[in-house]
């Protein structure tokens, strides 16, 4: 697995907000396509040889890089069903699967609405919405989901390899909760946000510190995990410290871009 892009709604200087890639077998998922993701994807793989794409909720920082994806799809001159030099034209143009939460075909038709083209994400994609209490059977990956609380409808996800049998979890963006410690509980590897070097001062809870980061490790009993959906204009060493003290000696690590791991 590798990070595309760990940054919160703004960000990182030369980085992408929340984006990970997923191989096995040579099948490819990627989870989340937040602003800055499409470029950085390019430079580890073809687009087109995409399988799937897994959203966890409809923020602009985890889906905003669908609208250049969809562009390439439907108007690259590779995917043209006529020649276009160098290419020779196509009748099966590259549409890769995208699973979208539940009311994630309306949020992408509103906002490509503005732009005149409201069909254009479901046109580019193989594009459907994904039932929370079901599990997606993507090539050699189990997935499945668990709500968690946010600002808008947002779904932890959990995917486990058929071939390695290793079982990865990613908590999406959530105030502190019970449910995403019992769906993370003994995973082999634990994505975990940490947006907030404090919690929210006022109204409804959406995010969490680093300190609650490491809570939720420990309770979870995972066996390593990584703070991810922080800025570069926080003091990794700082956030890093406050999780490694809430979490009971479990590794602890802050997310860097285009960081591989093995799960």
């Amino acid at each position: 697995m590798r990070i595309l892009g760990k940054s919160p709604a703004w960000q990182d200087v030369d980085g992408a907000c929340s984006g990970y890639l997923l191989d096995e077998d040579g099948y490819t998922l990627l989870l989340e396509c937040g602003n800055g993701v499409f470029g950085k994807l390019r430079a580890h793989m073809d687009y087109v040889d995409l399988d799937a794409c897994v959203i966890s909720h409809c923020h602009a920082d985890h889906t905003l890089d669908l609208v250049p994806y969809s562009y390439a799809l439907s108007f690259a001159p590779r995917q043209q069903p006529v020649p276009v030099p160098p290419w020779p034209g196509t009748d099966h143009p590259a549409r890769p699967q995208l699973h979208l939460p539940p009311g994630g075909e309306k949020v992408m038709r509103t906002v490509m609405t503005a732009w005149g083209m409201p069909a254009l994400v479901e046109q580019a994609f193989a594009s459907k919405e994904y039932d929370p209490e079901a599990t997606l059977r993507l090539g050699p990956f189990e997935v499945r989901f668990r709500a968690v609380p946010h600002f808008v409808p947002a779904y932890a996800v959990e995917v486990v390899s058929t071939v390695s049998g290793g079982r990865f979890v990613y908590g999406s963006d959530c105030a502190p909760n019970e449910d995403l410690i019992e769906f993370a509980t003994g995973a082999d590897l634990f994505f975990v946000e940490a947006t907030l070097p404090r919690p929210e001062r006022a109204g409804p809870r959406g995010h969490l510190t680093a300190a609650e980061a490491g809570e939720a490790v420990f309770r979870a009993g995972v066996k390593r995990a990584v703070l991810t959906h922080i800025s570069d204009e926080e003091d990794p060493g700082v956030a890093l410290r406050r999780a490694t003290e809430t979490a009971g000696g479990i590794p602890v690590e802050v997310a860097v871009a285009d960081a591989v791991y093995d799960v």
